[in-house]
């Protein structure tokens, strides 16, 4: 048996401690799509007016759209006019675990940039500012107070169940927490009585009721338990990319298209949100603030 020299052996370690401590390689999608002349688009089914399916089962909606626009300034920047779109439909829980896994390039939905979800991806400038409500059909039961012994519906992977299994933790020990896959099943679930409310964003609250026929049935809590601006996530240190989806909103932001864009989506005569003085700051002055929540003591 051959033997090793100490300082071979130590040189050895070395080395295999360095590449252990060594931190990945910042991914490089843009080079990702110049070898295989595609982009892979991750959409959401029913996250009503940003990302969701058509009756031809098409992705279509606000944030959408503006991917759409960043595949434009993507074609423009490789020299790809022919450049494939995939799109793959992405459920909440999914989305960053496909995004980071290489299974979609550019997540655009209705995700929340949050302190925690900067840990795992990269966030472009917000392209809008929700705020989390409670909606039930019993207008006593929109505050998390009032839901005390109740069942609450909570679509999985997102903010609210973040906040709600911390108020069920510290305050409202009693409330049923139930997880459905995604906001509509939860929505199915509030209409058919099985849970109590549903707390999620207002806007994509708004958005599932304008295409339900029984909507003014439904009363919308009026207090905010959060603020959460949203962003296209891009793949944790991404920089090129990041880069060109932050100059693509800022030009949308600068020459006013967004305006448009915003209306296309927003002043419909089933949905109409006025845009808010938070997004006019963001789009004036382009950030990435973190969301958080309005409720002492709790994060998302």
């Amino acid at each position: 048996m051959a033997v090793v020299s100490l300082p071979v052996r130590l040189a050895a370690l070395a080395l295999t401690a360095a590449t252990l401590a060594a931190p990945a390689l910042a991914a490089d999608t843009l080079e990702k799509i110049r070898q295989t002349r595609s982009i892979t688009i991750g959409n959401r089914e029913s996250a009503r007016p940003f990302s969701f399916l058509d009756a031809d089962k098409r992705p279509v909606g606000y944030s959408v759209e503006l991917c759409q626009r960043v595949v434009e300034s993507i074609k423009r920047e490789l020299k790809m006019p022919d450049l494939k779109v995939n799109y793959l439909t992405v459920a909440g829980a999914e989305r960053i675990p496909k995004l980071v896994a290489g299974a979609i390039d550019l997540e655009c939905g209705s995700t929340t940039n949050t302190r925690a979800r900067q840990e795992q991806v990269d966030f472009s400038y917000t392209f809008f500012v929700a705020g989390m409500k409670i909606l039930s059909s019993d207008a006593a039961l929109t505050s998390p107070q009032a839901l005390a012994g109740k069942k609450v519906a909570l679509s999985k992977g997102t903010t609210s169940e973040k906040l709600f299994s911390q108020l069920r933790e510290a305050e409202v020990g009693t409330m049923q927490l139930v997880s459905f896959p995604s906001n509509g099943d939860a929505l199915k679930a509030l209409q058919a009585g099985q849970v109590a409310a549903f707390p999620q964003d207002d806007v994509l609250l708004q958005g599932m009721l304008s295409t339900i026929p029984d909507a003014q049935r439904y009363r919308l809590g009026e207090s905010y338990l959060s603020v959460e601006p949203y962003g296209i996530m891009v793949r944790k240190g991404d920089a090129a990319l990041l880069s060109l989806v932050d100059r693509t909103l800022s030009q949308l932001y600068a020459s006013g298209e967004i305006n448009a864009i915003y209306a296309r989506w927003f002043d419909s005569p089933t949905l109409k949100v006025p845009m808010s003085s938070l997004l006019r700051d963001s789009i004036m002055r382009p950030s990435k603030q973190a969301a958080f929540a309005l409720i002492l003591g709790h994060t998302l």
